[in-house]
């Protein structure tokens, strides 16, 4: 037999099925117990019965004449005689019997005591030695039914109340257990960002060491996580000093210098500081999408964030390759303002730049705070899509990159408890490739 996975399942079942196990073997023994116990009354019954019949017969047998014809004992009115008797002579001629006694019943007397067939229970006795025999006989039938009746009597109410002591055993598995599913799901809809001690107060001694392990774990991957995010944040934050540094005097050196070969080493260092430059931008920006807060405590309209982005992006890209859709009024949204900002730049520089150059990249944000960015380009194929949200992943585009933009995103996305949808070709054309951010969107009086 297979247990159910389920503890509450294993426990209710397990001490369900021990308990009916229990009541079946007690009900086993009682009733062979009220069986023995009945045998032991309608056997001494029986004796005590012919006890008193026989010298009474006697007495009858004696004071009138012997004619050899056999005495009936009528009876007063008609009622079932589960005891019959037959009183027999030493020559085992019937002298007596009472009025529903069968003779074919009566096996001739052998020797006192009792005696079984398969019809009738027989106890037999004599007196003035041996001259006068009774014997008596009670139907089996009668005994097998009194047995019965007798056992249901005592075995009825039990079987009654064994499907109701099953749900109640069922019902205090379920409610002792009520802690530790409350545990599970607290520890079930904790995600990445959220590695505080669950609570475990109300756990039964058994499950408290297991709680408190997990707990311990959680703070020993939280100090993990964030000396790993404080180290990435702080190394982007002190590279950036020397990078400019280095650059600057990159750019002075190209300038400066007149040798072709020179030059060209030099313009190749200057390509490499300003990809480790971008690089320590997006590092920090990654250790901002999975430290920070990046949720607001009240919702508030992100439609400014967007121009912003776009102003800024006016300065280092071809922003005007950029056609903006918004709605005139206020876009709700509980995203934090420099989360959504650094959100949406991402997704720009990784459409102007992997996206078919001198093609428009459109942007739109609806009032459901539902941000779409579609850029023209080559079909990605879908296993490649898939991992697009992998650190450091930049599917098959020779553009340059450091593949932590859509990285970034989906870090961002996830903490807000958002959705993302990434698609190629994009909805409604034949190739292209389409991002679909669906933010955190509060009901209307929210605001």
């Amino acid at each position: 037999m297979t247990l159910p996975h389920s503890l509450q399942a294993r426990l209710a079942l397990t001490i369900g099925l021990g308990v009916a196990v229990l009541w079946l073997i007690t009900t086993v023994i009682t009733a062979a117990t009220i069986r023995h116990e009945i045998t032991e009354v309608f056997d001494s019954a029986l004796e005590e019965t012919g006890q008193r019949i026989l010298p009474l017969a006697i007495q009858e047998l004696i004071n009138r004449e012997d004619d050899g014809t056999e005495q009936l004992i009528n009876t007063l009115r008609t009622h079932d005689e589960f005891l019959t008797y037959v009183i027999r002579d030493k020559s085992g001629r019937v002298l007596l019997r009472s009025h529903d006694a069968d003779l074919r019943d009566f096996p001739p007397f052998e020797q006192y005591g009792f005696r079984q067939t398969s019809t009738h229970r027989l106890y037999y006795d004599s007196a003035l030695d041996g001259s006068f025999t009774i014997t008596i006989a009670e139907p089996l039938d009668h005994r097998r039914e009194v047995t019965l009746e007798t056992t249901l009597a005592l075995g009825l109410p039990l079987f009654i109340l064994l499907p109701l002591t099953l749900g109640g055993i069922w019902f205090l598995v379920r409610l002792m257990l009520r802690p530790l599913k409350k545990f599970r799901s607290d520890l079930a809809n904790r995600d990445g960002h959220d590695l505080t001690p669950v609570d475990s107060s109300g756990l039964p001694d058994e499950i408290t060491p297991v709680a408190e392990a997990v707990n311990g774990l959680l703070q020993r991957v939280q100090r993990t996580l964030t000396a790993e995010r404080n180290f990435a944040s702080n190394a982007a934050h002190e590279l950036r000093t020397p990078v400019a540094g280095a650059l600057a005097q990159t750019q002075r050196l190209i300038v400066e210098t007149s040798e072709e070969g020179t030059r060209k080493r030099g313009k190749d260092i200057e390509t490499a500081l300003k990809r480790l430059n971008r690089l320590s931008e997006k590092l920090m920006q990654m250790a901002r999408a999975e430290g920070a807060k990046l949720r607001s405590d009240t919702p508030r309209n992100i439609a400014p964030v967007v121009r912003m982005v776009l102003d800024d992006l006016a300065h280092t890209d071809k922003a005007d390759r950029v056609m903006l859709n918004l709605p005139e009024q206020p876009i709700l949204s509980d995203i934090d303002a420099d989360a959504f900002a650094i959100l949406l730049r991402n997704l720009l520089e990784n459409a102007l730049r992997h996206g078919a150059k001198d093609t428009p990249v459109n942007v739109s944000l609806n009032e459901e705070a539902t941000l779409r960015v579609v850029n023209a380009g080559p079909v990605v194929p879908p296993e490649v899509l898939h991992d697009l949200t992998d650190r450091f992943q930049r599917g098959n585009s020779s553009a340059d990159g450091s593949g932590l933009g859509l990285s970034i995103v989906h870090t961002i996305v996830r903490g807000i408890d958002g959705t993302l949808d990434i698609n190629s070709p994009a909805t409604g054309h034949e190739d292209g490739f389409e991002v679909v951010v669906h933010l955190k969107y509060p009901p209307p009086n929210s605001a």
